[in-house]
């Protein structure tokens, strides 16, 4: 099997203003090309600050193309039932001309259920409602008819082929799989009442095998996992953190009707999926994450442990520069970005 790449993946939950948290995020994300991480991906949350922090990733990325020269770009989610599917790839498209076709477009059903209410729609509804908009999408990227007559300009060259799907369930990895898009699995799968101490492997390989199974054969399998990963310079540090942030994401999925076992720390740690520590500890984490082993990229992200900026940018480049490389982890070649910066 092929080496996994590697992705950051940001919610930009920085503690600042809107404004600063985007700036935050784009140097990030330029730390991130600049050692030889593949891809960005950036999620999309309405309303709450907390939640997340960018209603509009494509207007975002749209900018920090202008800002980077190879690492690739996506989303990661944009919640479709929310979503004028028509618009949605007008500004894809618009977005992967301006990044000379470094956009990956990830699509989910999800969303916080209140979200769902000044947009119109009912979140009883969803599912059919993704079903719906989704064809409509695919019909618009795939240059087809979307109603009297209109096709799609700009065109969306090969965009149709950078589409990924989230999903929590089989059925969705089945989706994702007769399309032939991408797969993407979440860092916090949740679990059921009976199974709250089930490895994410339990939860996850399922969804793989239904993604596979309903892959066409002529189809490359792209399977982007997303882990909670901060790497610090000593596992003390990383606990100062992580203690903060672990118990504020629990008492979050708590309030969201998720049941959280444990309030120690190490239960959080566990309860929550997390990676911390120094280079040698987090890749010894990762080693034992046997979902890993299938996926094609692996996605590192802060949240919920967020710790603050400066401290981002060295996680980064201690995931880049130690455990990637601890765990064949493919990085891309910065070559380019170093001649450029000389």
């Amino acid at each position: 099997m092929t080496a996994p790449t590697v992705a950051f993946f940001t919610r930009l939950l920085d503690d600042a203003a809107p404004g600063e948290r985007y700036a935050l995020a784009a140097e990030q994300i330029q730390r991130a090309e600049s050692v030889g991480i593949g891809r960005a991906w950036v999620a999309q949350h309405h309303f709450r600050a907390a939640e997340g922090g960018l209603p509009s990733p494509l207007v975002f990325l749209a900018s920090i193309a202008a800002r980077t020269t190879r690492i690739r770009l996506g989303t990661g989610v944009i919640t479709l039932p929310l979503e004028d599917p028509v618009r949605v790839a007008e500004d894809a498209v618009v977005a992967d001309l301006l990044s000379d076709g470094r956009l990956d477009l990830g699509l989910g059903s999800g969303g916080t259920p209140s979200s769902f209410v000044p947009f119109g729609e009912d979140v009883r509804d969803k599912a059919p409602t993704y079903d719906r908009k989704l064809a409509v999408l695919l019909d618009a990227l795939g240059g087809r008819d979307i109603g009297a007559g209109n096709t799609l300009y700009p065109d969306a060259a090969g965009l149709a082929d950078r589409i990924w799907q989230a999903t929590f369930s089989a059925p969705g990895g089945h989706r994702a799989g007769i399309h032939g898009h991408g797969l993407l699995l979440s860092r916090t799968q949740p679990r059921r009442e009976d199974a709250l101490h089930a490895p994410l492997s339990a939860l996850q390989d399922p969804i793989i095998d239904a993604y596979l199974d309903a892959l066409p054969a002529e189809a490359t399998p792209r399977i982007t996992a997303s882990r909670t990963v901060f790497v610090a310079d000593d596992r003390a540090e990383a606990l100062r953190f992580a203690e903060v942030g672990l118990r504020r994401a629990a008492e979050g999925f708590r309030r969201q009707g998720q049941t959280i076992p444990g309030d120690d720390l190490d239960e959080l740690i566990a309860a929550l999926d997390t990676h911390l520590g120094t280079p040698e500890q987090v890749a010894e984490s990762l080693a034992a994450d046997a979902t890993l082993a299938r996926a094609t990229e692996v996605a590192f992200q802060v949240h919920s442990v967020d710790a603050p900026h400066e401290h981002v940018l060295r996680s980064i480049e201690l995931f880049a520069e130690q455990v990637a490389p601890a765990l064949g982890y493919a990085l891309a070649d910065t070559t380019d970005i170093i001649k450029e910066k000389a």
